[in-house]
């Protein structure tokens, strides 16, 4: 069940960003969402922390569009968001885990799990991302 609070709409709005492909396919705009601890289970199965996800950024192409949708979200604690949702990036479907904390007053991309259900998933898909 989602607990609207002004944390909630705020990580929200913070995921719809980190899945925007403009942002995405940024490693600047990208890094100003990620907690500095960032760490992440992907869809391909890799781990990923900031500095490896900002680093693939640089060297990959364009990404497609993603589709959220199923997004739901409670707040833990003060400073602690969780958010579950769906997305589909052309066909590419995943079940997403995320959590948001609220450091030095912005909501930062802590912890990030996604699972692919419906297909096998690409093995360097870095989290998060569609497809190539």
């Amino acid at each position: 069940m989602t607990e609207l609070t002004s944390a909630v709409t705020e990580a929200v709005e913070a995921e719809l960003r980190f899945l925007d492909p403009a942002v995405n396919s940024s490693p600047e705009l990208l890094a100003e969402l990620l907690h500095p601890d960032f760490t992440a289970f992907g869809s391909s199965g890799r781990t990923w922390d900031h500095d490896s996800l900002i680093g693939v950024l640089r060297e990959r192409s364009p990404v497609r569009p993603i589709t959220a949708s199923a997004l739901r979200g409670t707040q833990l604690a003060p400073d602690v968001v969780h958010l579950t949702f769906d997305t589909d990036s052309n066909g590419r479907r995943a079940h997403r885990s995320s959590l948001w904390r609220l450091t030095d007053g912005a909501w930062k991309l802590y912890f990030h799990q996604g699972t692919v259900f419906g297909q096998e998933p690409d093995a360097d898909d870095p989290p998060d991302t569609p497809a190539r």
